[in-house]
Formats: C-alpha cells, structure tokens, sequence
C-alpha cells in the first residue's frame, strides 16, 4: 500500500518491496555470476558480498550503509566484467530505492 502520493513505501502483504526487488536482484546476479566460466580475481569477493546482500534482503529492510558497502565491494569486484553490468546495474538501482529518501 502506498501511504501518501509517492512518500510512503509500497508493500505487498508483508513484504517492502523494495526488499523484494533487492532480493530479486540479487539472486539473479548471483545466478549470472554462477554461471560465467570466467574466473577473475576478486570473484569470491564478489559471491561473499553477494550472498550477504542476500541475507540481509531476507531479514527486511537492510541497513542502508551495509548495503552501499556491499555494492561498492560488489562493483569493485565485478565492474569490469561486462557480461554481468546489467545485472549489477540491477542491484544499484534496487540498492538505491531503499537508501534514497527521495526515490520512495
């Protein structure tokens, strides 16, 4: 439900969604990354930060400087791998639906 004109935060049953979109995000990047067969140094650093995205996306509403933290890791550790840019813009823009006050 929408509390007011674009102010509040939408939900779906219990559920935030903009937990639900970080979620889905996530677990679609981490399926991207599964799935390359490039190995690349900083790939574990990637799959840790991930899985913690994913477990805090799955405890409700996440710290917002843990998440900001865990995406500068993430993109740090994957941003020059092109296959994976749309997913990780994916988790950015769900990263920034719940960090930014302006965007709920």
């Amino acid at each position: 439900m929408l509390r007011s004109l674009g102010q509040g935060c939408a939900t779906v049953g219990d559920e935030d969604v903009r937990v639900a979109a970080l979620r889905t995000a996530v677990s679609r990047l981490r399926r991207q990354l599964a799935l390359l067969p490039a190995d690349f140094r900083d790939r574990a650093t990637a799959e840790d930060e991930l899985a913690d995205l994913a477990a805090m996306a799955a405890h409700g509403v996440p710290e917002v400087s843990r998440l900001h933290r865990s995406l500068l890791l993430i993109a740090g550790a994957i941003g020059s791998v092109s296959a994976l840019s749309k997913g990780l813009a994916e988790v950015r823009h769900a990263v920034e639906l719940l960090g930014d006050p302006r965007r709920r």
